[in-house]
């Protein structure tokens, strides 16, 4: 998977598509997701052009790696999902590939709470 300008993060990035701003920061965009799955759903996408969690993790400056984490940590406390400030807890989720149902190929993060989300995965059926 190659890298596509036009996706709708990078239109969303650029401001040419509109988003509810969570939290902004100079690597970072947090915005609410438009089919939300959960009370709280905000993805959590970095303004550098990665395709993939493997990507970013091996092309990412580590700036910009500190940056992502502590801002989608920031996201669960600010939304109220947090343990560690009183919330009932939350799933993080990052899709990759054609087997992990990427849609995006934008490196993003699900940040899911809110309600109880049930066990990760089940056996797929054959």
């Amino acid at each position: 998977m190659t890298y596509d300008d036009d996706n709708i993060f990078a239109k969303i990035l650029r401001g040419e598509i509109p988003n509810r701003t969570v939290l902004e920061n100079e690597h970072v965009l947090a915005f609410h997701d438009i089919s939300e799955q959960a009370p709280t759903h905000v993805l959590v996408i970095p303004k550098g052009k990665y395709v993939s969690f493997d990507d970013f993790a091996a092309n990412a400056r580590d700036e910009e790696i500190v940056a992502f984490i502590r801002a989608a940590g920031q996201v669960a406390s600010d939304e109220g999902v947090a343990p560690s400030t009183g919330g009932e807890g939350f799933r993080i989720i990052a899709n990759a590939g054609k087997n992990g149902v990427q849609e995006v190929p934008h490196f993003h993060l699900h940040v899911l709470g809110g309600r109880w989300l049930g066990r990760m995965l089940k056996k797929a059926e054959e």
